[in-house]
């Protein structure tokens, strides 16, 4: 297959989304690739986002809506690029088509997840349950279709599947294919992932189960989340009544993400009110090296220093113990204000992990520069390439949508101007 030239927008989060409604509604082809099953990325798995404390459906739905009616805009999911040439005004790309096994005629009825006798960690909840082999990629998914994990399907060996549907949906025998693009420009939003907690020791993520990161929590919270949006404990179901919040998780740290990931101090104190909302007797702790709300941000740091349930300490999580036989927390910091040192229990302790660009690990197969830390950077000698969103720096939600339509911007100019 060859396409015309257009923009290609490498990436189908919120910001690959807005930069691609952008330029398609100001008349200019689009095509839209994202490597999961479904658009959406990390603000799809938000229980709210700044800056009006939205769910993510209400954003999404609007933005879906306006590439489903706008037919200059193309969609390729399970999608990846594997090789670029050229230059600004004339690229070719080739992109990796992987195979869903489920054809345009699914109306997502269940009936084969019904039969499906496999199941697989849900990686849309962070693992904290689990779907069949075939599954819908979450709730509020674009495509609204199902997919199939061939890692784990035993294909004809099985085809139970097959059997189930009655809109002849489920195509075991799909192949992986090869797309050939024409484009004249590129946005790459290809996202940012939580960072690694497992990798700081001395906090015991994967070693204590209540032990959670701050996406872990979004997920916990939202109403299409493993618990239907009560937060619980993971080890026991239980509800929480102290709950540690531990900022800097990874960042500002020489030893794993060295800058602060901008959004982290301010989701903390969101999530803080998550579980006011839930349990009005619960108590929260904060710990913090400085909190940084910017802008207007800062009011609801105001907010939550009035809640005389939220407390704020100044001061470096030590280390996190676990009581084998309750499985409660004890947190061990310094108060640097008070110089004393703390060992607090609690139900329940979230990491406040950082924001690392997926190009930290994957680069993209093109004359692209980064900064030091994997972080797409401008480089006037390269023309036609323009990062969006958490793939150029750490940004909330707002901000990244701002980064997107400028982006839309440059990438018509390289078509005009080429």
């Amino acid at each position: 297959m060859v396409e015309e030239k257009r923009i290609l927008v490498v990436g189908g989060g919120i910001s690959g989304i807005s930069a691609a409604v952008d330029a398609a509604e100001v008349g200019y082809d689009v095509t839209l690739i994202e490597k999961n099953p479904h658009l959406g990325g990390r603000v799809a798995q938000l229980n709210k986002y700044f800056p009006k404390l939205c769910p993510p459906n209400c954003g999404l739905e609007i933005n879906f809506r306006r590439i489903k009616n706008n037919p200059r805009i193309k969609i390729y999911t399970l999608a990846e690029v594997e090789k670029i040439s050229g230059s600004e005004g004339d690229f070719d790309v080739t992109v990796k088509l992987n195979p869903r096994y489920v054809n345009e005629n699914c109306t997502a009825c269940r009936a084969c997840v019904e039969v499906c006798p496999i199941e697989r960690p849900n990686e849309f909840n962070f693992g904290m349950d689990k779907t069949k082999a075939v599954y819908l990629p979450q709730d509020f998914a674009f495509p609204l279709r199902y997919v199939i994990d061939d890692k784990l399907c035993k294909k004809a060996e099985c085809a139970k599947c097959v059997e189930a549907c009655t809109y002849n949906a489920i195509d075991l025998n799909m192949k992986v294919q090869s797309l050939s693009l024409k484009v004249g420009s590129i946005v790459w939003a290809t996202g940012w992932k939580p960072y690694d907690a497992a990798k700081i020791d001395n906090l015991g993520f994967g070693k204590y189960q209540n032990v959670i990161t701050n996406m872990m929590l979004e997920r916990l919270a939202a109403q299409n989340g493993p618990t239907n949006g009560k937060i619980l404990r993971p080890s026991d179901g239980r509800e929480v009544s102290r709950v540690a919040f531990v900022q800097c998780a990874g960042s500002r740290d020489e030893n794993h993400l060295p800058y602060c990931s901008y959004v982290c101090c301010l989701a903390s104190i969101k999530q803080a009110s998550y579980i006011r909302e839930q349990y009005p007797d619960a108590q929260v702790i904060i710990f913090y090296i400085d909190i940084r709300t910017p802008g207007r941000y800062e009011k609801v740091y105001l907010k939550a220093q009035k809640d005389e349930k939220i407390k704020f300490i100044k001061g470096k999580v030590a280390k996190i113990e676990e009581d084998p036989a309750t499985k409660d927390l004890t947190v061990t910091a310094e108060d640097t204000l008070s110089a004393q040192k703390i060992h607090e229990k609690f139900d329940l302790v979230v990491l406040a992990t950082g924001m690392a660009p997926t190009t930290r690990e994957w680069k993209i197969p093109a004359n692209v520069s980064y900064d030091v830390d994997g972080f797409i950077t401008s480089s006037p000698e390269i023309g036609g390439m323009y990062a969006v969103g958490c793939a150029l720096k750490p940004l909330d939600v707002y901000s990244s949508i701002q980064s997107s339509t400028a982006a839309a911007l440059k990438a018509i100019q390289s078509l005009v101007r080429r």
